[in-house]
């Protein structure tokens, strides 16, 4: 486990541009945290990374949207709507299709995930309004690299 405290929205682009540099087909990157703790913005700087030039939003209410612009594929999901449905959205198949899939709200499908992720849980510092501690949390061998090369 790793921790990492952001003290700025840039400062949290600015970890997600390192993540980035060292990714791989099939990454998954799980994110968790309150409302307005970082994630999306996390996914911005991934995405802006990867070339992507389109606005990220939340996919809220799409559940899934697919960028399909930049150097590699990217999914973005945000799975806090899902009801149970999750076997119809076919949610397992993006992770083996080359892409980096990042999950917003990822705990709420825990019994899909796959084995090997990176888990990152946002919490905001009530005394500190724009200052994050980020954990990261590698499971497998190619996260705890990562993890190694970037942290």
């Amino acid at each position: 486990m790793y921790k990492y405290t952001s003290r700025s929205e840039k400062e949290t682009i600015e970890l997600a541009e390192n993540i980035e540099s060292e990714k791989f087909p099939n990454m998954v990157i799980c994110l968790e945290g309150d409302l307005g703790s970082g994630k999306t913005v996390f996914t911005k700087g991934f995405a802006n990374s990867l070339g992507i030039e389109e606005t990220i939003t939340s996919p809220t209410f799409n559940i899934i949207k697919e960028y399909t612009t930049g150097e590699m594929e990217l999914y973005h999901m945000d799975v806090y709507r899902l009801d149970g449905a999750k076997e119809d959205l076919g949610i397992e198949e993006y992770f083996t299709r080359g892409g980096v899939t990042i999950i917003e709200w990822a705990d709420m499908i825990q019994d899909i995930l796959p084995e090997e992720r990176l888990e990152i849980r946002f919490k905001i510092l009530d005394d500190e309004e724009d200052t994050r501690v980020i954990v990261i949390t590698p499971y497998g061998k190619k996260y705890e690299d990562l993890c190694e090369a970037v942290l």
